[in-house]
């Protein structure tokens, strides 16, 4: 008998024309022990899912069986554990986990409930920080509390909904480790929700997508068939993970990019912006062409310095490089090495401290349009439609075009990013995907000399980030704008980019390798995973993270690297 089964599960929201159909038809069995992840994109109801599994809401038709017997509503033996923490602030580490052990053993003797509380403090290694409230934790603590409430109440079934998803990269990895091994020990059985690919291999028995909504349904399953333990770096050289990778991403790509749909194509006027253009005496100092294009963007010892009470403090410390014209590259390191500061000392919003950037022969000294950036927000004016939106620097950047002419800018490059249909839609009304676009054409619309990213997907679930990756990558294909990504997505780096510049911890951060990426353009992310030398690549920049994930400078041969939780001091707010 399954442990936990859905029949027949439908569940909609909302009555009459504003009725929303989520889940459709679901069956799904789980048998005790098993680990299971559920992976689909943002918005396919797979929170609803979730909660329907916990009792937390109930199906329109169907039914959710625990053990063979109807669930009527939240119980003890099936934990969930959310992407919020929702810790009580006032109380410590230890005061939050016994709150759940109290409510769910309350006949058992205080004595048997401290050493229940004590015994998953211990597991999600938080010893160290019993007394801490969570105001005093950082965000990985804080989903350790979550999960080890969770476990306190020693369940059956433990539901965790997208539990990593809010962190950082090291964090999450980390954490996935603490999961894999606690699942080790206890044997519960597990549902993970999730939209990262490659977590949901690490960590489950069976691949599970859910296909987008209206209506969603289960697709079929994937059994993992990886033996444990499952170790990141041993997998990039798994014939089988890379054969169930390629699957599993194949099979969301079709049901997810393909499911778009095709635009009719927009004119594209033939207006000159004033980023292009070039008095002929300029052109004419400025020797032979190909030589500047060469080193078209060149960073000559360029370092940044911050005063601090304690001394001046290097963050960056003598980056050099020189970019071909057209040329994509990307740079990536752990947070807090230094690398959007290169990027902002770039854009002229950060000044530089010594040394010197060059763009088309000029020194950067100032923020300007020939430089377009797409931050991770893409701070858009929340009252303005998409196009008023993208219209503000179309009409500054093009000041000789008809109105008409620049309106056919807006939504050229609006169409571009999958917003056609979208363009009077308020940036209020949005999805953080749908921003984001809105962001990626504004950038495109500048016809910049330079295209900065600042870790332009980071705010979004991975599924959509692929999404709007395979965007950027067709409009960049037919526009070839020198561009400079910071992001600390090692598949990402390696889908961009021509070349990946992997930066060294900070402070006093540097580049520490430079990796030429020969792999034929246009690029998609099912062809990258086909390509014979894709995990080679991969491999490098996970060595490189890895050497250098305690700090500054790797460790010796017998050193261990200094603790996740307690990186090298970097200057406050400086990434």
């Amino acid at each position: 008998m399954a442990v936990l089964e859905l029949r027949n599960v439908s569940k909609s929201f909302g009555e009459g024309p504003s009725r929303k159909d989520v889940l459709k038809d679901i069956d799904l069995k789980i048998e005790a022990g098993e680990f299971v992840a559920i992976v689909g994109f943002s918005g396919s109801g797979k929170s609803t899912l979730i909660n329907l599994m916990a009792g937390l809401t109930a199906p329109d038709s169907g039914e959710v069986l625990f053990e063979g017997k109807p669930v009527t509503g939240p119980g003890p033996e099936r934990a969930v554990c959310f992407q919020s923490y929702s810790l009580m602030p006032w109380m410590s580490v230890w005061q939050n986990i016994d709150l759940a052990v109290k409510a769910v053993f309350p006949s058992e003797s205080r004595t048997s409930r401290q050493a229940r509380t004590d015994k998953y403090v211990d597991m999600v290694g938080l010893r160290h920080a019993v007394d801490r409230k969570p105001a005093e934790l950082s965000g990985g603590m804080r989903q350790r509390v979550a999960v080890a409430r969770s476990l306190a109440m020693d369940p059956a079934v433990l539901l965790l909904d997208e539990p990593l998803s809010a962190l950082d990269a090291l964090t999450r990895a980390n954490l996935q480790d603490e999961i894999t091994d606690i699942w080790i020990q206890d044997r519960k059985t597990v549902v993970l929700i999730t939209n990262d690919v490659d977590e949901a291999i690490l960590l489950a028995d069976r691949i599970i997508p859910l296909n987008p909504g209206p209506g969603a349904t289960l697709g079929p399953s994937f059994e993992v068939g990886l033996p444990r333990p499952r170790e990141r770096t041993e997998l990039n050289h798994s014939d089988a993970f890379k054969k169930i990778r390629r699957e599993v991403t194949a099979y969301l790509m079709d049901i997810g990019i393909a499911r778009k749909r095709a635009e009719t194509e927009r004119p594209l006027p033939n207006v000159t912006p004033i980023t292009v253009g070039k008095p002929k005496a300029y052109v004419d100092a400025s020797g032979t062409s190909g030589f500047h294009e060469e080193r078209y963007l060149e960073y000559s010892n360029t370092s940044k310095v911050y005063p601090t009470p304690k001394g001046p403090l290097t963050v960056v410390d003598g980056f050099d490089l020189k970019v071909r014209k057209g040329e994509f590259i990307s740079i990536i390191g752990h947070s807090g090495c230094g690398k959007s500061t290169v990027l902002t000392m770039t854009a002229g919003l950060n000044d530089v401290s010594s040394g010197g950037i060059i763009l088309d022969n000029r020194e950067v000294a100032s923020a300007g349009p020939d430089r377009a950036v797409v931050f991770q927000a893409p701070s858009l004016f929340p009252w303005l439609t998409a196009k008023q939106n993208v219209a503000i620097g179309v009409d500054r950047v093009y000041p000789d075009a008809s109105q008409a002419e620049r309106e056919q800018v807006v939504e050229y490059y609006l169409s571009k990013v999958g917003l056609g249909d979208a363009l009077d839609t308020a940036a209020s009304d949005m999805s953080n995907g749908m921003r984001q676009r809105v962001g990626i054409a504004r950038a495109f619309a500048l016809s910049p000399k330079l295209l900065l990213l600042d870790e332009p997907f980071g705010m979004l679930d991975s599924l959509t980030r692929w999404e709007l990756q395979e965007v950027l990558m067709e409009v960049w294909q037919r526009t070839k704008v020198t561009a400079l990504c910071v992001t600390h997505d090692v598949d990402e780096a390696i889908l961009l980019a021509d070349r990946v510049v992997m930066m060294t911890n900070g402070p006093n951060a540097r580049i520490g390798k430079v990796m030429d990426v020969d792999i034929p353009r246009p690029r998609t992310r099912k062809a990258l995973l086909e390509h014979p030398d894709y995990y080679r690549y991969r491999e490098e920049v996970l060595q490189f993270l890895e050497d250098y994930e305690g700090g500054a400078n790797p460790p010796s041969p017998g050193q261990s690297a200094e603790s996740p939780e307690q990186p090298a001091p970097v200057a406050a707010g400086v990434a």
